[in-house]
């Protein structure tokens, strides 16, 4: 049984965008996936993202992808939807994730905006299209141009939102303009992308966030988002300056590198990183310290 969703909200409202931990020697870590999803879905998450960008995608193989979902699924249980990352540049493997994923045993798929290859909006719209015909899985967009070089256009959104399975869109535009548009035309399912903008896409019709700092903050983000819907502006704009260094500072460098960092300072599974992608260095972590000690976080 998948946990509970409405339209509004398909995948909850608080989902972190999981590290994939290793071992020391670099490996997958099985056990340790299993634990840290359990413990962020203790936290207060209804929905974890595996194999995204930050859980180190682009260098775990098709088979270590699918094993990781089988694992989360199994911690989690009806507790959680898990949603895994299934895009990549090219719309033929991504449909293989897609299936595999299903298969795996995912509530859910991320797929995110065809990255380097630069296609145009059709181009875009006809991948995002094939990959969530492929499944019976609801899908969540991932709409970030900074990495993928390519925007998806207001247009394109509202033609993408017409299909079935499309359900919502991951914004890590950082344009609130465009996004007040786009939710307005699209009646997607908004959730920020960008934790620094949590509150802000919140306030022009946003539902929820995929967190990297969910990692170390999120009964805190519980906090905010329930407030918010609450009706208490003044205490979700309290949460949200009391986080402001722990946003700045899980993303002073690459947010994978300072997830895991984070999740080592608190004892929890992280492990190490795999090329091209370096740990941080003992000035870098005393001042990852600073940063969430300012932001409440306990060490």
């Amino acid at each position: 049984m998948a946990p509970t969703s409405t339209p509004q909200t398909p995948f909850g409202r608080v989902l972190t965008a999981m590290v994939t931990p290793f071992t020391p020697d670099g490996e997958l870590d099985l056990d340790g996936a299993q634990r840290l999803a359990d413990h962020l879905v203790n936290a207060g998450n209804d929905g974890l993202i595996v194999n995204g960008t930050t859980g180190e995608s682009p260098t775990t193989t098709d088979r270590e992808k699918a094993d990781l979902v089988r694992a989360v699924v199994e911690a989690v249980g009806d507790r959680a939807h898990v949603v895994a990352g299934a895009g990549t540049n090219d719309t033929r493997h991504s449909i293989h994730l897609a299936r595999a994923a299903m298969e795996a045993g995912a509530n859910g798929l991320l797929v995110v905006t065809p990255y380097y290859s630069k296609p145009p909006q059709e181009g875009l719209y006809q991948h995002f299209a094939a990959v969530a015909d492929a499944t019976d899985l609801p899908v969540m967009l991932y709409d970030i141009p900074g990495r993928s070089g390519v925007p998806i256009n207001t247009d394109t959104m509202i033609r993408l939102a017409e299909h079935p399975r499309i359900v919502a869109n991951k914004d890590a535009k950082g344009d609130l303009g465009r996004a007040s548009w786009a939710i307005a035309a699209t009646g997607l399912a908004w959730y920020s992308g960008d934790d620094m903008l949590n509150l802000p896409l919140l306030a022009v019709g946003g539902v929820g966030f995929v967190s990297v700092v969910g990692h170390v903050v999120t009964p805190e983000l519980r906090a905010l988002v329930d407030a918010h819907i609450g009706g208490d502006v003044t205490k979700a704009t309290e949460i949200h300056q009391k986080l402001l260094p722990v946003f700045t500072g899980m993303f002073r460098t690459q947010g994978v590198i300072t997830s895991k960092a984070a999740l080592g300072l608190l004892g929890l599974p992280g492990g190490p990183l795999r090329l091209p992608l370096v740990g941080i260095t003992e000035e870098e972590t005393e001042q990852l310290k600073r940063d969430l000690t300012a932001g409440g976080v306990q060490l």
